[in-house]
């Protein structure tokens, strides 16, 4: 099969991450007998500088004329000052928008032998594998907004708005993800408070019909945070919006020990996308101590969603699973005083222990 990709590599640690991804993707193209081809390209911080765009219209091109995009990070301080719609997350929302992605899917998965990562109790949250499904295109971040005043009486406003049809889009994602699981979708919103909520959980709840295979649950977003905390491994599918799911699956992410080792896909338009759910982190980026390992497990994703090579995307998750039991750690994973190997060579290792897997099939 020919898998054509665009990388954008972004920025901070961006960079780093996104070539060990890369290394993960050539071996394994080249086990499996797969053609790979790979134009890289500017995005957030990285293309402001060099053409006063976060997203450049040839970036946006080559997006839309590949199979995947893979994107590293995006963001940092140092365009803080920038305006608005200069500043590299703009340019983030306009690249899911071109792309049509408006199912972000995030596996938050505590892997055997990494209960000790989290700060809760390992009985807690041993056994913990949830799929948080976020809707990505509508909601607050995409509402109308103005600010308007002078300073030290101004006035800013953002609208949370969602119709219909988009909840249903997200719903059906969340419930097909449930059946092909635990068979249980929890539903999250704030509709004690909110009218785009309570029209989420009519939705959502008429859908339900659909799928009488599917325990569904809805909860309030608070209380949701405090059950993610105290109870993670009750989870199976949670469906949110926009906001709600962005909040809520990095708090997932802490639970299950580090950012550095979740992936992410959005799927749903014309063309993929996949990344880290962790930040740029411009505090680290260029010492090579940064964790790559989210970044190869969002490559797996995009072999699974975008080309439907399961084969291939287990193999990178068992390679990463073999790597972790073998007690290699970035400095993220290791214990305090304890030695860490640097981003390349995990992503070595990664590749390694692939290349060890094909051999023994």
């Amino acid at each position: 099969m020919q898998i054509i990709l665009t990388t954008l590599p972004g920025d901070g640690i961006g960079p780093e991450v996104t070539a060990q991804a890369v290394r993960v993707l050539e071996a394994c193209a080249e086990i499996f007998g797969h053609e790979l081809k790979i134009t890289e390209k500017n995005m957030g911080g990285a293309a402001l500088i060099a053409s006063n765009d976060p997203f450049p219209k040839d970036t946006e091109e080559a997006c839309l004329s590949s199979g995947a995009v893979l994107l590293g990070a995006v963001g940092g301080p140092a365009f803080d000052t920038y305006p608005g719609h200069l500043r590299p997350e703009a340019g983030l929302l306009r690249l899911r928008k071109a792309l049509g992605v408006f199912a972000n899917l995030r596996p938050a998965v505590c892997l055997p032998g990494m209960e000790a990562m989290s700060p809760l109790r390992p009985e807690v949250v041993a056994g913990t594998d949830v799929m948080i499904v976020r809707e990505l295109l509508g909601g607050v971040y995409f509402g109308a907004r103005s600010t308007e005043g002078q300073p030290g009486s101004r006035r800013a406003t953002d609208s949370m708005t969602y119709t219909e049809p988009e909840i249903e889009r997200i719903a059906h994602v969340g419930f097909r993800l449930a059946q092909g699981r635990r068979k249980q979708l929890f539903s999250v919103d704030k509709a004690n408070v909110l009218d785009s909520s309570r029209l989420w959980r009519d939705v959502v709840t008429r859908m339900a019909a659909s799928y009488p295979d599917v325990k569904l649950s809805h909860g309030y977003v608070d209380s949701t945070a405090m059950a993610l905390v105290s109870k993670p491994a009750s989870f199976d599918v949670i469906v949110t919006e926009n906001m709600f799911g962005d909040i809520l699956s990095d708090q997932a992410g802490a639970v299950v020990g580090s950012l550095g080792l979740l992936p992410s896909a959005s799927v749903g338009g014309k063309v993929g996308l996949y990344e880290p759910i962790h930040g740029s982190a411009p505090d680290i980026a260029g010492q090579g101590i940064a964790n790559p390992l989210g970044t190869i497990l969002s490559a797996a994703m995009l072999l699974r969603h975008s080309f439907q090579l399961e084969e291939e995307a287990v193999s990178i998750e068992n390679a990463v699973k073999q790597v972790l039991a073998a007690g290699h750690r970035t400095r993220d994973l290791a214990e305090k005083g304890a030695a860490s190997v640097s981003t390349e060579r995990m992503g070595g290792l990664v590749v390694e222990y692939l290349r060890s897997i094909a051999a023994r099939a």
